[in-house]
């Protein structure tokens, strides 16, 4: 993992070398997944590499209280497409290479799910 941790830094130096990284890392692992669940609540993500070299990043989130009736809400599901370069700008933006989070972290930041270690 530590090496998660540099290699991404290391390439978001250069669009190019950013692209390569992202591209052989989905090449590796297909799909990156992730989830915050708390009794009531859940968020699940999975972010891909579509067939323009972009990111489809998809969230769903949902309830786990089941209502009166014995039925939960429907889950809602949302997606969104990213280029590649416009996530390694939001990464330079927000200043995570700064901070000690793997590529995972990011993704989850990025996602909009919630840290598991969280309080809230």
């Amino acid at each position: 993992m530590d090496e998660d941790r540099t290699s991404w830094k290391e390439a978001l130096k250069s669009p190019a070398a950013f692209k390569t990284f992202i591209t052989n890392y989905f090449k590796d692992h297909e799909e990156l997944t992730g989830s915050y669940n708390i009794p009531s609540y859940y968020e699940h993500y999975t972010v891909r590499l579509d067939s323009h070299d972009g990111l489809v990043i998809t969230l769903i989130t949902g309830m786990n209280q089941i209502g009166a009736n014995g039925s939960a809400a429907l889950p809602f599901k949302q997606t969104e497409m990213m280029s590649i370069e416009d996530f390694r700008k939001l990464i330079l933006h927000k200043k995570f290479a700064d901070q000690n989070m793997s590529l995972s972290d990011v993704f989850q930041v990025v996602a909009g799910v919630p840290d598991n270690n969280d309080e809230n």
